[in-house]
């Protein structure tokens, strides 16, 4: 991209001084139109200012096809950057949805260690409460709803991840 910006500061620079160059030709040879009838133009300045002409002419294409890439290649570039940015947005709220599910299961996995240590103690001293059981067991239970919703985040992200290779798949070739 800068060296695109410097060949058309170049060629803007060029064609200024083509510019400049012309004008001043016209003007000598408005000048030389002043001159006394019988008097003919000089065949090499006419011939010097056409040539000027000509390659103003040619700077000028040339610089608008290079704006064109330019342009072009900047609308190029936006248009990745945004895909970019709400890829890396989704990917973001996938993180953040799969760090939840793994604090919960954490959660769930400590509270299941505690109501396990309880109940095997209870049972070393030969009279499990139905209580420590049944909490156990909601230990357990929580610990495997916390487990499901994790491993259904990772399903989706890898879902996420596939959807754009199916529509891309399904898409008409033009």
């Amino acid at each position: 991209m800068s060296d695109l910006a410097a060949y058309e500061s170049r060629i803007t620079a060029a064609l200024d001084r083509i510019a400049k160059r012309v004008e001043g030709g016209a003007v000598a040879s408005q000048a030389g139109r002043q001159a006394p009838a019988g008097a003919r133009p000089d065949p090499a300045a006419e011939a010097t200012i056409v040539q000027l002409r000509a390659a103003l002419e040619k700077e000028r294409a040339t610089n608008a096809q290079l704006s064109e890439r330019l342009a072009s290649m900047r609308q190029r570039q936006d248009g990745q950057a945004g895909q970019l940015e709400r890829r890396v947005a989704r990917l973001t709220e996938q993180l953040d949805l799969q760090s939840l599910e793994m604090l919960r299961l954490k959660k769930a996995n400590t509270r299941l260690m505690e109501a396990n240590s309880a109940l095997r103690e209870a049972y070393v001293e030969n009279f499990p409460d139905h209580q420590m059981i049944n909490r156990s067991i909601s230990a357990d239970l929580e610990g495997l709803q916390a487990e499901r919703r994790a491993e259904m985040a990772e399903m989706e992200e890898i879902l996420s991840e596939l959807r754009p290779l199916v529509a891309a798949e399904t898409r008409p070739a033009g």
